[in-house]
């Protein structure tokens, strides 16, 4: 089983990269919604679309979350 599943994320899938997220580590910084809000938009569903971006942007913004809220596993690697 997923390591991030089994903390207890939700994940999201892209085609190149998945992206999980807890809401109950997430500290409502913000920094995804404000650093791409194609992949990261709180009014839609689902809120998180991984292939919204190039793999290396949604990681260069979930590397900007001060909770640790978001994580991210890159395929292929």
């Amino acid at each position: 089983m997923d390591h991030w599943i089994e903390k207890g994320y939700r994940k999201y899938e892209g085609e190149h990269i998945d992206v999980y997220f807890s809401v109950d580590v997430c500290e409502h910084a913000a920094n995804c919604v404000k650093g791409n809000p194609n992949v990261f938009d709180t009014k839609r569903k689902p809120w998180i679309l991984a292939d919204a971006a190039p793999a290396d942007e949604v990681a260069r913004v979930i590397d900007t979350c001060p909770s640790g809220a978001l994580q991210y596993i890159r395929k292929g690697e």
